[in-house]
């Protein structure tokens, strides 16, 4: 990943259902670096694809968080498929962030 931009990726595949999360972060830091490549690795691992990642600067839109209930940065919000669910930090803990958005490996 280029550290000096963080995008939103779609990798849409026909016929499953395509979880939908939301990383939320403050500007370029290095967490939110870090968090958004530890995302992208577990979810090419673990979703094959079936998945969508906005992230959310609050750096540049402050008044999303609200929505979310945002208390700290980075933060992952599961919102589909529901329920929601949220993960805060960087994601370095594979096995965390597994039990905590209840993915299961594709067999």
């Amino acid at each position: 990943m280029n550290s000096e931009n963080i995008t939103p990726t779609e990798s849409p595949k026909i016929g499953r259902e395509k979880w939908q999360l939301r990383l939320y972060v403050a500007g370029q830091t290095p967490k939110a670096i870090t968090a958004y490549a530890n995302l992208k690795v577990i979810c090419e691992e673990y979703l094959g694809g079936d998945y969508q990642i906005e992230v959310i600067d609050l750096l540049v839109n402050p008044t999303l968080a609200k929505n979310d209930q945002i208390l700290a940065l980075p933060t992952l919000v599961r919102k589909l498929p529901e329920p929601i669910k949220k993960i805060i930090g960087d994601l370095s803990n594979t096995e965390r962030v597994l039990v905590g958005l209840d993915i299961r490996p594709i067999v």
